[in-house]
């Protein structure tokens, strides 16, 4: 941390004389039983960290003028009502727009009408894979001068619903197509991480597979000759409620990805797009939903996510609606301009904790990618099923602490309130849905902690 000379009074104390005077404290108890414990990614947390612990750490600084967007999401089911509904967040203080694209003949020019795409950036996902209508909006992107990502991610397809789009041949043909038509300013590529938290994966995990995922299309690009020496991507992260941990995490995503495309030779500085987890979020006394997500998105600007795009309180079981998005977009306005989280990335840079976590995640995420390459890389290891055992085994872990109450959801494992009643309330299905097809590999599937006991509590009112 910066030397602000506030302290130069006060003489230097040492790790080592910290350490004696909390063993003395201990009056006999053992240090490491009683105030180390260790992460579900086997790191063991001290309590306290001290500048001698970033001797030989490199630490990795982003620019002094990064800044987070705020972002909401549109489903463009019907395009004029996803046009109004863009305008009308746009005044309200939306910065990114994101939107799922479900059909192939969207007409773009009318989404975009009335939208000044020079001074916003432009996220999507596309719930197909189709040369022609992403040709098509890439033209008119290029001629409005937007920032726009695609994330284009077939091999995340994949992995969640257990197919490819077409099949493999075919969806490698229109990725190479693809690629082709990116610049600068338009990113084709994306990767999905979220879907490995949300079912899951330890923080370990979630940031070797999302590095081999990402390494299979630098392979794939680099074996066509296509990959470009500026080749921008995106990456969507989950964010739990591990707060320390998951600022780091973000910063050690940035880190290895930096480290693996300087292998290639090649100029690449993701964009991060952050989204709160799934996975500890609650049916029952849904409120204390709106205090994860806040602690999330505030992981989130800390880590030096480009855009963060908050969870309405009651998405697990409500239609999109327009109170549930405002209070959401409203915590991210406050986040921003109340508490001044604006530039927030630059608080965590030199924290003795949070870069001695960052440093730990991205060694141990190193090892594991270089295994998961060793073996015959990412999309290999999906085939085997060697990535969905591993979620599983670490699922399952934080499944048996949640059940414990040793990870505790407050109204739900911990001070429940009996009276809740949530039966007639439901307007979506809130659970994993079980619906027998055939796929040439075991989806990914995301669980939240709490599902079995609110199973319960429904069946019970």
């Amino acid at each position: 941390m910066n030397n602000t000379g506030l302290f130069n009074e006060f003489p230097e104390v040492s790790a080592k004389q910290w350490k004696q005077k909390i063993q003395m404290d201990l009056k006999g108890a053992d240090y490491n039983e009683t105030l180390v414990w260790e992460s579900l990614e086997g790191i063991n947390v001290k309590p306290f960290y001290h500048q001698e612990d970033l001797k030989n750490i490199p630490i990795y600084v982003l620019p002094e003028d990064h800044d987070w967007s705020v972002g909401q999401s549109i489903y463009v089911g019907d395009t004029q009502k996803a046009n109004e509904k863009a305008l009308v967040i746009l005044k309200k203080g939306v910065e990114s727009l994101i939107f799922t694209i479900p059909n192939e003949d969207t007409d773009f020019e009318a989404l975009f009408e009335g939208i000044n795409l020079e001074e916003i950036k432009l996220y999507f996902n596309f719930e197909f894979l189709a040369l022609a209508p992403i040709k098509k909006l890439v033209s008119l992107l290029k001629y409005k001068k937007t920032k726009a990502y695609l994330n284009i991610d077939i091999i995340g397809h994949l992995a969640k619903d257990g197919n490819w789009y077409h099949n493999m041949k075919k969806d490698h043909e229109l990725l190479t197509e693809l690629v082709a038509l990116g610049t600068s300013d338009i990113s084709i590529i994306g990767v999905d991480l979220s879907l490995y938290q949300n079912a899951g994966a330890n923080m370990v995990q979630q940031l070797a597979y999302g590095l081999a995922h990402a390494n299979e299309y630098l392979n794939h690009l680099v074996a066509s000759n296509t990959v470009q020496k500026s080749f921008p991507i995106a990456f969507k992260v989950a964010v739990g409620s591990n707060y320390f941990f998951e600022i780091a995490k973000i910063k050690a995503l940035r880190w290895l990805w930096n480290s693996l495309v300087s292998e290639y030779g090649i100029k690449s500085d993701c964009t991060i797009l952050a989204v709160p987890s799934k996975r500890n979020k609650t049916l029952y006394d849904y409120n204390v939903n709106m205090l994860r997500t806040t602690s999330e998105s505030m992981s989130a600007a800390l880590g030096g996510a480009d855009i963060v795009c908050n969870l309405a309180y009651d998405a697990i079981y409500h239609k999109d609606n327009a109170f549930g998005e405002r209070i959401a977009r409203n915590q991210l306005l406050l986040l921003k301009e109340e508490a001044y989280f604006t530039e927030a990335s630059q608080i965590s840079e030199g924290a003795y904790y949070i870069e001695s976590l960052t440093n730990q995640l991205a060694e141990k995420a190193l090892v594991l990618f270089k295994q998961i390459e060793k073996s015959g890389g990412f999309l290999d290891s999906l085939k085997k099923g060697v990535v969905q055992r591993k979620i599983k085994e670490s699922a399952d872990k934080e499944q048996q602490l949640f059940d414990e109450g040793k990870i505790v959801s407050l109204g739900t494992n911990k001070y429940q309130n009996p009276q809740d009643r949530m039966k007639d309330d439901l307007e979506l299905y809130p659970f994993v849905k079980t619906k027998a097809r055939k796929t040439i590999i075991e989806p990914i599937i995301e669980k939240r902690w709490a599902e079995a006991s609110e199973q319960k509590r429904l069946n019970d009112e």
